[in-house]
C-alpha cells in the first residue's frame, strides 16, 4: 500500500477540495467550448501548482515529486483536460529549462513557467516520428549568429495558448554548418517567434479542454545561445524527460481509474432493477471488485516510482511499469463504469461518457503500452530491439 507523510494527505485534501470546487461546476462548459480555460490555468497557478518541485531561488515551493503526482492525480480525477495541462507545463514545459538550461535560460524564462503565468510546450513529437524519436527530420543549420530551424511537431500540448512562452524543439544539426554538432539538439524556441506557425488545434477524441496544435517551423532563426543544453544531447535529455513524465501519465490515469470507480460505486447503489440496487448482482459487484484492486496495484505502483526519483535512485523501470499498468488500468476502469450506467453511460452528458473518451490517450502519450514493455523487458536483460 502507498505511503504518505501527514503532509502529504494534507496537500491532497487541500488539493481535492480546491478542483472540486473550482472545476467541477464548470467542466462541461468547458469542454462544449473545447479550449483551454486560462482561468483554471490562473487557479491552479494561485495555489502554487506549477512551482510543486521547483527550488524556491525561482519562485518554487521545493517540494517532492510525489505531492506534484499527488496533484496531477487530484486535478485529473475531476477533470482529465487541466490534469494534463499541469503535467506537461511543469513536466514538459518548465523542467527541460530547469534541468538543461543555462543560468540565463533559467533566469528568463523559469520564473514565469514556474508561477503559471506562462505554459511552455515540449517539441519532440513529428507526424513520422512519434516512438522513433530519433528518426527526427526537423534541422537545425548554423548562419553567422544564429540557429535556422525548419521542420514540424505534432501533438504539442500547451503549445497555442495566449500565454504559451516557449517551445522546446529537437533538432538534427548539421556537422559541417554547426561548428562540429552532429546529432540531436534541442532549441528553446520563443512564442511569436517569425516562422513558428502555431497550427489549427485539433479536433481530439479526448481531452477537449486542453490545449493541443501542430507546429510548422520555417525558418525559424534564433540566437546561439537559444540551443538548450550542451551540443548533440537534445534527444537524450529528452528521453530523460519523458521518464519523468510517465509516472505524472500515471498519476493522471489513477485520477482517472479513481473517478470511474466512485461513480460506478455510487451509481450500482442507487440504480434500481429487479426489485433492488444493481450493485447486489455478482457479475456486476465483481467487475468493481477487480477494478478496485488495479487502482490500488496501480497507485502503489506510481507511487513507488515517484519515491525513487524523489530518493535519488533509478526509476525508468518503475516509470515504464506503472505506466503500462496504470493507463490500462484506467482503460479497463471506463469499460466497466460505462457498462455499470448502461445506456445513460453512452450519453455525452454523462461523467463516465467523458472519462471513456479521455483514457485511450493515456496508452499512447509519453510513448506508448509498445514502449514501456519494450523499456521493460531491456531492463529484465532481453535483446529485445
Amino acid at each position: 500500500m502507498a505511503e504518505f507523510t501527514d503532509e502529504h494527505d494534507a496537500f491532497r485534501a487541500v488539493v481535492r477540495d480546491f478542483a472540486v470546487r473550482q472545476f467541477g461546476p464548470r467542466i462541461d462548459a468547458w469542454e462544449e467550448a473545447g479550449v483551454l480555460p486560462l482561468e483554471a490555468v490562473a487557479a491552479m497557478a494561485d495555489l502554487g501548482l506549477f512551482g510543486i518541485v521547483f527550488p524556491e531561488e525561482w519562485g518554487g515551493s521545493g517540494g517532492d515529486f510525489t505531492s506534484l503526482c499527488i496533484a496531477i492525480e487530484e486535478v485529473g480525477r475531476v477533470n482529465q483536460s487541466l490534469g494534463i495541462t499541469l503535467s506537461a507545463a511543469v513536466g514538459l514545459g518548465a523542467n527541460p529549462i530547469h534541468s538543461f538550461g543555462s543560468d540565463e535560460q533559467k533566469a528568463q524564462w523559469l520564473p514565469d513557467l514556474v508561477a503559471g503565468r506562462t505554459l511552455g510546450a515540449f517539441g519532440l513529437t513529428e507526424p513520422d516520428a512519434g516512438s522513433d524519436a530519433g528518426g527526427t527530420r526537423t534541422r537545425a543549420v548554423r548562419d553567422g549568429d544564429d540557429w535556422v530551424v525548419n521542420g514540424s511537431k505534432a501533438f504539442i500540448t500547451n503549445s497555442g495558448t495566449s500565454i504559451t512562452s516557449i517551445v522546446t524543439v529537437t533538432a538534427k544539426c548539421d556537422d559541417g554548418a554547426s561548428g562540429g554538432v552532429d546529432g540531436i539538439s534541442s532549441f528553446v524556441i520563443p512564442a511569436g517567434t517569425p516562422g513558428l506557425v502555431v497550427e489549427p488545434a485539433y479536433r481530439k477524441l479526448g481531452w477537449h479542454a486542453s490545449d493541443t496544435h501542430g507546429l510548422t517551423l520555417d525558418n525559424v532563426r534564433v540566437p546561439l545561445d537559444h540551443m538548450l543544453g550542451a551540443p548533440g544531447t537534445g534527444l537524450r535529455n529528452f528521453l530523460a524527460i519523458l521518464d519523468d513524465g510517465r509516472i505524472a501519465i500515471s498519476a493522471l490515469a489513477v485520477g482517472l481509474a479513481q473517478s470511474c470507480l466512485d461513480l460506478a460505486v455510487d451509481y450500482a447503489q442507487q440504480r434500481q432493477a429487479f426489485g433492488g440496487p444493481i450493485g447486489r448482482f455478482q457479475g456486476l459487484a465483481f467487475q468493481l471488485a477487480d477494478v478496485a484492486v488495479a487502482l490500488e496495484n496501480s497507485r502503489n505502483l506510481t507511487y513507488t516510482a515517484a519515491r525513487l526519483k524523489d530518493q535519488g535512485r533509478p526509476f525508468k523501470q518503475a516509470a515504464a511499469m506503472a505506466k503500462l499498468y496504470s493507463t490500462e488500468t484506467a482503460i479497463d476502469a471506463t469499460r466497466v463504469a460505462t457498462q455499470v450506467f448502461g445506456g445513460s453511460g453512452f450519453i455525452e452528458e454523462s461523467p463516465v461518457a467523458r472519462l471513456y473518451r479521455d483514457a485511450k490517450i493515456l496508452e499512447i502519450g509519453e510513448g506508448t503500452s509498445e514502449i514501456q514493455r519494450l523499456i521493460i523487458a531491456r531492463g529484465l536483460g532481453l535483446p529485445v530491439g
